[in-house]
């Protein structure tokens, strides 16, 4: 099951950049669609896997072994409400690290250019806190919005998805 939810969420990451043209919102809604998939498939980790399942296992997708640092979220998903075209918003992400291993941030991708995170490049102590700053600017960005920052850590897994959405007023013509 890791196995597919890695290859779907190498799949949704590659569309996200591909299609991260930020101007059409169908490619937005699509990659929602996608990453709500992601989340099912998640959650059903748990599940057994069908018996003609077969597991590859590869350096990226085994724990590694030894103290790990851990993400503890204060939230991964915000709603900013309702904002002006032309609006630039800003939200403050608060972890503390409940593992037993400094943690590193390694990336924070957005999933468009209107979207801007910002993070401490020092490592995170064990009891720590840390925070990632993500700006959306809303210009040219007329309706719904959904997006996404993507987190890699040397926490497992290595990948953590931070969400926002709001509600654009679009512009008078």
């Amino acid at each position: 099951m890791r196995q597919v939810t890695s290859k779907l969420f190498v799949f949704i990451t590659t569309m996200a950049i591909v299609l991260s043209g930020c101007k059409d919102n169908n490619t937005e809604k699509r990659i929602a669609e996608l990453e709500a998939k992601l989340d099912k498939l998640e959650s059903n980790a748990g599940a057994v896997a069908s018996p003609a399942a077969t597991t590859v296992t590869s350096p990226s997708n085994v724990k590694p072994e030894g103290p790990l640092p851990s993400f503890e979220w204060t939230e991964t998903e915000w709603d900013f409400g309702t904002i002006n075209e032309g609006d630039v918003v800003e939200h403050t992400y608060l972890f503390k690290n409940t593992g037993e291993a400094p943690l590193i941030i390694e990336s924070a991708k957005p999933s468009c250019g209107c979207t801007v995170p910002s993070w401490s490049k020092e490592p995170i102590p064990v009891g720590g806190t840390g925070e990632i700053l993500v700006k959306f600017d809303s210009k040219g960005k007329p309706n719904i919005q959904t997006k996404t920052v993507t987190i890699t850590s040397n926490t497992w897994p290595k990948v953590t998805t931070l969400r926002f959405k709001t509600f654009v007023t679009p512009k008078a013509k």
